[in-house]
Parts: C-alpha cells; sequence; structure tokens
C-alpha cells in the first residue's frame, strides 16, 4: 500500500524542499538519493557530461553526504550521432570516479533534444545532514563558488562571449562541491542550514533557506562574487528566461536598495548551473569556515547574514 511519508526513518521526503531524500538505515548511516538532467550548457559533449554530472553529484554533498553510486539518464534524439553521447557519458563517468563514486548503470530514452544527467546514491552520517532550514539569527552566510554561469552560458550560445570568460565559467561548473562539504562537516555543530545554489539563483536558494528557518536575511550586493565577465553580458541582457522567471516569482519576497539596476538584480537570480554551496554558520564561526575552506582549496565569501524577519523576506543592500 502507498505511503505518503509516513517511515520514521524518512528524514528529508516530500515535505520540504531539501536537496534531496535521505532514510536512516541505522546510527550511523543515512542513505541520500536525488537526480538531475538538462539539455546541454556547452558545446564541448565531454565537457556538458563532466558539468552534469558534478551538478546531479551537488544534491548529495549540499545534504552533507559523500556519493557512493550514480546511474545514467539519457535522452537522445535517433537522429543525432551516438558517438556525440558516448563522450558525455565519458565526461559524466571521469566526474563520477573523481568523486570516489562509480557509475553502476542507466536508462536512455528517445527525445527531440539531448539531455545528460544522473541519479545518485550517496551516504551521510544521520546526525550530520545538511538540511535548508535551521539558520539561527545572527549566521553568517558563506559561499564557495562565484555568481554568474547562467548569463555567461547564454551569451555563449549568442555567440557573445569572451573565451577566456567561457573557460573560466567551464571550470567552475566543472568543480565538484566535495571539499567544499568536507570543510563544512568539519564544524557540522556551528553549520545551522545549507544547500546548493542552482536553478534559483542566489537570491531564490537563500529566500528558500529563509522561508524554511522562519527568519529574515540580509544580502551585501558589493560582496557577491561574480565570474569574470558575468556583469558585462548582464549590462547587456543576456538573460536566459529562467533568470526572468525566478525575478518574476522571488522579488515578492524581496527589497532591493535603490541605486541598483534591474541588470544587477537579476543577476542575483541568475540560474547557476553546478554552483557553490551555500552554508549559514554561526557568524562568530565564519571566518573559521573560510579558513576551512582555504585549507581544501576552495574560496569562501561572506555575502549576508541572518535577522529576526518574516520568514523568507530578504533585504538587498
Amino acid at each position: 500500500m502507498y505511503s505518503n511519508n509516513e517511515s520514521a526513518e524518512l528524514l528529508s521526503g516530500l515535505a520540504g524542499p531539501d536537496d534531496g531524500a535521505v532514510i536512516k538505515l541505522d546510527e550511523d548511516r543515512a542513505l541520500i538519493m536525488t537526480t538531475d538532467f538538462f539539455p546541454p550548457v556547452v558545446d564541448d559533449p565531454y565537457e556538458y557530461g563532466a558539468i552534469a554530472a558534478a551538478n546531479a553529484l551537488s544534491d548529495v554533498y549540499a545534504m552533507g553526504g559523500e556519493p557512493l553510486l550514480a546511474i545514467n539518464l539519457v535522452g537522445w534524439p535517433e537522429d543525432l550521432d551516438t558517438s556525440v553521447l558516448g563522450e558525455i557519458m565519458r565526461g559524466g563517468a571521469d566526474k563520477v570516479v573523481e568523486a570516489g563514486a562509480c557509475i553502476a548503470g542507466g536508462h536512455t530514452v528517445s527525445d527531440s533534444e539531448p539531455k545528460y544527467g544522473l541519479a545518485v546514491a550517496g551516504l551521510a552520517n544521520p546526525s550530520r545532514i545538511f538540511r535548508k532550514g535551521g539558520i539561527v539569527s545572527g549566521d553568517k552566510l558563506v559561499i564557495t563558488k562565484p555568481i554568474g554561469s547562467g548569463i555567461i552560458t547564454t551569451a555563449n550560445k549568442e555567440g557573445e562571449a569572451e573565451e577566456l570568460h567561457v573557460e573560466r565559467c567551464l571550470e567552475i561548473m566543472s568543480k565538484l562541491n566535495g571539499p567544499a562539504m568536507r570543510a563544512g562537516q568539519e564544524l557540522h555543530l556551528r553549520i545551522n542550514a545549507a544547500t546548493d545554489v542552482s536553478g534559483f539563483g542566489l537570491l531564490g536558494h537563500a529566500n528558500e533557506m529563509a522561508a524554511q528557518s522562519g527568519c529574515g536575511l540580509i544580502i551585501d550586493s558589493k560582496r557577491v562574487p561574480w565570474m569574470d565577465g558575468a556583469e558585462i553580458y548582464a549590462e547587456a541582457g543576456k538573460f536566459s528566461g529562467g533568470a526572468i522567471r525566478n525575478y518574476d516569482y522571488f522579488t515578492k519576497w524581496i527589497r532591493f536598495k535603490k541605486g541598483l539596476n534591474k541588470w544587477q538584480r537579476l543577476l542575483m537570480l541568475d540560474p547557476q548551473t553546478s554552483g557553490g554551496l551555500m552554508f549559514s554558520v554561526d557568524g562568530d564561526y565564519a571566518s573559521e569556515l573560510i579558513d576551512r575552506l582555504e585549507d581544501k582549496s576552495v574560496s569562501g565569501w561572506i555575502v549576508g547574514e541572518a535577522v529576526a524577519g518574516r520568514g523568507g523576506e530578504i533585504r538587498v543592500i
């Protein structure tokens, strides 16, 4: 008989917008399940596969776990050369191996456009799961990758992005969030909430965290790190439809300071592919988290803080 979230061992499921489903196996282990797939965001098949895999693996890291195994999910046009698919899957497999996991199968269907991604299983300690909710007033928000992949890949599709900007963006999108997660786990008693920054953009995912926590947030626009070129293409209006939809939906919860141009506001809602993690950390330990991230060759930026207020409300200063 169908049971909807009735298991006491189900730690994360349909009840909230966490990054993965989690079920407790025993006192020391919890199983994380997640999936993600999408059409190409770059031209090179191998790089597309690697980025799609890093993006899918990120949700396990965002929950505080280590990937264990993955299966390929593919939609493929019947008239498209399967050697291209081979390169996509090779890129994905290499990224999964880099994560210390393995590809254990998959499924392919006919589709009108290419799509690739993974379903991923991971393991975590049940007492050290990261959740989106749990922010405490006074927490600092720390992100681990600069923002701008959506605007840069959109400009690239239109043939208007500089090669150096695209190359740097690809490098950032391909980077696994495992080291960032492990730095957070070293301070797990001081990490009150976490997620990864992906399709809803920086402010969209910040809104999710604040809404789940029943608090407000202040985001300092001057401290948000941008990928090289992101502001150039934003000022030129190279936004995707996803950025516009994010803006239309989330701005009911956001108060922007006067003087921010529309493109600057939109950029903070730019959909990210394989973005970094966003931690809400006890304010007294924010600098220590930055240090631990740097010890693992991961950058970290404090971009905001939690304050008392209406759940989900964000003030951008």
